[in-house]
């Protein structure tokens, strides 16, 4: 018998939604519950198309994969695949993914920004990249980040339903706390994800936002978004999430020599944020082609560290992973474009 079901009717369900639209079609609910099960839990069915998206570049740099997928339309995402080690010591694989091709934002420290935005990820697009890491690649995925191209809060609809397809125990099975958000500063978004979970199922998701200066004139220059929602307006929003009942929050500080590592900015990063549960996870800069800006050596990284510890304010680092692989933090840009942008 021919397949009947598309791959992305599976990807874009949840096992109830897939329920309630097969049997709509006059499939019972324990055949669909098979077929659903066996392309998301055990990668294809005979009753489902096989997905045609195929990874079309895997780059290595050490235990760190990227690979990019090209989707029906040609359009291309990138993906990452990082490696960790957590608090047990047992070792854990966190997949990055993208939620555009390309990026409105306009962030001048992000290689995503200089494609632009293209168009957002449909939601079986953004399990696309799950589904292929874990059945293609051969993944065990521990953790999710929608750190990868685009900015997540500008395509909400389809995030958010793919969280609930993450996070369903018969599929994926990765439960919120294992999920990561970040964000710009899209205060619209961060208000919506707060009501979506405080409504019940989300509560442990993670939300992580992107700072990276102490004041708003100096954070327009690198991210344009404060022209629409200022610092302010980000701390305001971030208490909300707190107050209703939120885990604490990640504050990305990306830093750049010359740019955004003056230790002083670490006292005026205290004053705005101090009183909101957070950690500050510094993210050394990962250069990018057409900016002369470079890495961060340690001594500056330790530095200003130590100078956002002396404020009492909880700080990481950010582990630098898939740097030489064109995968790390803000380096995502598929082949096609990278072949035709020219240096700024």
């Amino acid at each position: 018998m021919d397949p009947t079901w598309h791959a992305d009717e599976c990807l874009s369900c949840t096992l109830q939604g897939f329920r309630e639209r097969a049997e709509a079609q006059g499939t019972p609910a324990p055949a669909a519950t098979a077929i659903w099960r066996g392309f998301m839990v055990e990668g294809a069915h005979p009753s489902v198309k096989p997905d045609e998206r195929r990874c079309t570049e895997i780059v290595g740099d050490q235990d760190t994969r990227k690979f990019a997928l090209r989707h029906e339309d040609g359009a291309e995402t990138e993906s990452v695949l990082l490696p960790g080690v957590g608090k047990t010591g047992r070792r854990r694989t966190t997949l990055c993914v993208s939620s555009q091709v390309g990026c409105a934002m306009g962030c001048t420290f992000c290689a995503t920004a200089t494609m632009g935005r293209n168009r957002n990820l449909q939601t079986a697009e953004i399990l696309a990249q799950w589904h292929c890491a874990t059945h293609e690649l051969g993944a065990s995925i521990d953790n999710i980040v929608f750190m990868g191209m685009g900015e997540p809060m500008d395509n909400f609809d389809n995030i958010l339903q793919a969280i609930k397809v993450l996070t369903d125990g018969a599929g994926p099975a990765i439960g919120a706390r294992h999920i990561g958000v970040s964000t710009v500063g899209h205060v619209e978004g961060i208000e919506r994800l707060t009501q979506a979970m405080a409504a019940g199922g989300l509560r442990s998701l993670r939300l992580a936002v992107s700072i990276n200066s102490p004041d708003d004139e100096r954070r327009s220059e690198l991210m344009p978004i404060t022209r629409r929602w200022g610092l302010d307006e980000v701390a305001d929003a971030l208490r909300k999430w707190i107050a209703a009942g939120g885990r604490p929050l990640l504050l990305e500080w990306v830093l750049i020599p010359g740019v955004t590592d003056n230790p002083q900015y670490a006292r005026a990063l205290a004053d705005r944020f101090g009183d909101i549960p957070c950690r500050v996870n510094v993210i050394p800069y990962n250069p990018i082609e057409g900016r002369d800006w470079i890495a961060p050596d340690q001594p500056t990284i330790d530095t200003f560290m130590q100078a956002v510890a002396d404020t009492g304010m909880r700080v990481h680092r950010r582990a630098t992973l898939g740097r030489k692989a064109g995968g790390a933090c803000g380096q995502l840009i598929t082949a096609s474009i990278r072949r035709r942008t020219p240096a700024r």
